[in-house]
């Protein structure tokens, strides 16, 4: 495999960088893992039922089992008095048969018992005038159908239907589906391992002090939470001074991880040190582009010893947007999701925009008002700020070419956290998810 032969630092547009990015990746192999592992992964293979569920006619209410022809002139001023012959409860096989003018007392989830078509529920019955203790008759106040609050055998999931297909996403209620029809592990699409590398003398960890010169390490720690996020399982490998042996060092270290995917952040810029450029071509083929975006001109893309890389900017907020428009759908893409674009909404804006005329993502704080969603500034948009992508909750498009947005025009906002959140108001805490 090999990069895109093209000038250095070609100016390409976004859709343009995102089509050679995604053709450079394929979703992975499939691997085996069981239901405690498989939400959010993608099915690999069509899930066959081996049986029917429910397995038997059961009740889907408490109450009476009883023949529906037996009940079915019934009401409060014409009662029909039945003899209870015996009662059914979940979990237990009924040891009594419903006959001509006799019902069982039955409970949620138990089999309906021989003879009986159809379940009284106990607010149609003199159930709460007869005490507690076992009963010898109960009054039926309501006719029954057929089939009336019983699940019938078969009723949800029929033996041999298939009841997910290649491709499908796992989700809580496709776990509980797998584990009602016998199914404890299925093929799945392998989740990526990313390598998170950031370069630059200036770089310290977190935990350093900080003196002249220096800045803490930020990207890793954001794109090493935006990889879990979606989907992947990071691989940091910490922080690689401009020099070629760190850089290579680092590089080969991710190789030995088996990854599936470099990340980088910083030395893709024009003016970068030609180290970095230098090393990544040396351990493979990448291609430098300058991407017609704000936040996040500068872009790499190729590939390091057979591996996918893509080298994002050094400052912090484009390093994020970038991932988000370029690494999380080749994230997905890899885990074989086959739906990539990002949620986006429409929103008013409540104030003026201007525009450099790249596609920039603005920062926005999106809030409700009645029927419609509004935009505004989440703060200062400089590609340092970085307080000001974590206010936000949205990235408003501007598209290219545009140099303004007025006041109360339409604009479609791609959500950083799903709209469920702007309805509790900023700061709101357990509703991210």
């Amino acid at each position: 495999m090999a990069g895109y032969a093209v000038p250095e630092n070609e100016l390409i547009g976004v859709d343009e960088a995102l089509r050679r990015v995604m053709e450079g990746v394929s979703p992975l192999p499939a691997e085996k893992v069981g239901l405690e592992e498989a939400l959010g992964r993608i099915l690999v293979e069509p899930v066959l039922a081996r049986e029917d569920i429910p397995p038997f006619p059961n009740s889907a209410m408490d109450g009476y089992a009883v023949r529906s022809q037996d009940v079915a002139g019934a009401s409060k001023s014409s009662p029909v008095k039945l003899k209870v012959v015996g009662s059914a409860a979940a979990g237990y096989t009924p040891e009594v048969a419903v006959t001509p003018g006799t019902a069982v007392r039955i409970m949620t989830g138990a089999p309906v018992p021989p003879g009986a078509d159809a379940v009284v529920r106990f607010e149609n019955t003199d159930e709460s005038l007869l005490g507690k203790g076992p009963k010898e008759y109960v009054s039926i106040l309501a006719p029954a159908k057929k089939g009336e609050n019983v699940r019938m055998a078969g009723e949800d999931v029929k033996a041999g239907e298939t009841v997910l297909e290649a491709g499908a996403l796992i989700r809580p209620q496709e776990v509980g589906l797998l584990a009602s029809i016998g199914i404890t592990t299925v093929e799945v699409h392998r989740r990526p391992r990313v390598a998170i590398l950031s370069t630059g003398d200036e770089l310290l960890p977190p935990e350093s002090e900080i003196f002249p010169g220096k800045i803490r390490d930020a990207n890793s720690y954001s794109l090493a939470a935006l990889v879990r996020k979606y989907g992947g399982i990071p691989i940091p490998l910490g922080i690689a001074r401009d020099t070629e042996e760190d850089i290579r060092s680092k590089v080969r270290q991710g190789i030995e991880a088996r990854v599936d995917l470099f990340l980088t952040s910083a030395g893709v810029s024009k003016g970068d040190y030609d180290v970095v450029k230098a090393v990544l071509n040396a351990e493979g083929e990448i291609s430098f582009w300058m991407v017609r975006m704000k936040p996040g001109q500068p872009l790499a893309f190729g590939y390091v010893q057979g591996v996918p890389l893509l080298g994002l900017p050094g400052n912090p907020v484009s390093s994020i947007v970038s991932f988000e428009q370029f690494g999380r759908p080749m994230l997905l893409k890899m885990r074989g999701f086959t739906c990539l674009e990002k949620p986006t909404i429409r929103a008013i804006a409540a104030e003026r925009f201007k525009n450099s005329g790249r596609r920039n993502y603005v920062r926005v704080r999106i809030e409700k008002s009645g029927s419609c969603y509004i935009a505004r500034k989440a703060g200062p948009q400089g590609s340092g700020r970085l307080q000001t992508l974590s206010r936000a909750n949205g990235l408003m498009i501007i598209p290219e070419g545009v140099m303004e947005v007025k006041v109360g025009e339409e604009v479609e906002v791609q959500m950083l956290d799903w709209p469920e959140i702007v309805q509790c108001g900023f700061g709101e805490k357990g509703n991210l998810e």
